[in-house]
């Protein structure tokens, strides 16, 4: 299988791209810095773009056809309303809705043509919105509609599409998260990057006569207060 995937350099996407590399699958990887990737990955076809940049999505040589695309890159920056930024916002905007968007755009044909999977890694905090998270959960809020209207487009086409919403998972980005609410980050407390690895591989596999629209990833430890 051939799948066009963000977010490699660490957290969820490198988990899953090292299970679908270990699998023999073909990758295609969307990094906005190719250094960190290492020597992980010598057979993925690196791509380099900014997701915040759209003319570096659209500049993007994609194959003819793909068995997936796979959203995982995202950015957080928690502030409340009052206090946030316009830069804050635009980022978060533009690197976890806009982006996908126009790389969803980009890729459909190829996609089209597999009847292939749009799978977007979306978050708890795209279901419900907490204090200080009011940016972050816009921009996944935004992706979910993306999400629920691509869908019912692309029947037609007999391409798939699924969101997958993680609560907090042990990565880098949920390391950032608890220094900036002000808590001890305990990494066992969370669900694994490879725990969300193997249900996005589930989706991935899935008999071509179903489809999975929505699934969402909870850890099972109760968060402390």
């Amino acid at each position: 299988m051939r799948h066009l995937l963000t977010g490699a350099g660490s957290g969820i996407g490198r988990a899953l791209a090292r299970r679908l590399r270990d699998r023999g699958d073909e990758l295609w990887l969307v990094v906005r810095d190719p250094a960190r990737l290492g020597e992980e990955f010598p057979d993925a076809h690196v791509l380099t773009a900014d997701l915040a940049d759209p003319s570096a999505i659209e500049a993007l040589e994609l194959p003819e056809s793909l068995d997936s695309v796979l959203h995982v890159a995202g950015v957080v920056d928690l502030a409340p309303v009052a206090d946030l930024a316009a830069r804050q916002l635009r980022e978060q905007i533009d690197v976890n809705l806009i982006g996908p968007v126009l790389l969803t755009k980009r890729a459909l044909p190829a996609v089209r043509r597999a009847r292939g999977l749009v799978l977007f890694v979306n978050s708890s905090a795209g279901l419900s919105a907490g204090a200080s998270w009011s940016a972050y959960a816009a921009s996944k809020f935004g992706l979910r509609a993306v999400a629920d209207a691509l869908r019912a487009e692309e029947l037609p086409h007999g391409v798939r599409v699924t969101t997958v919403f993680p609560s907090r998972t042990a990565t880098p980005m949920q390391e950032k998260v608890h220094e900036q609410e002000g808590g001890t980050y305990d990494s066992s407390r969370w669900i694994r990057p490879e725990t969300v690895a193997e249900t996005i591989l589930h989706v991935v596999d899935l008999s071509p006569e179903a489809t999975i629209p929505e699934v969402t990833i909870r850890p099972l430890v109760p968060r402390r207060a």
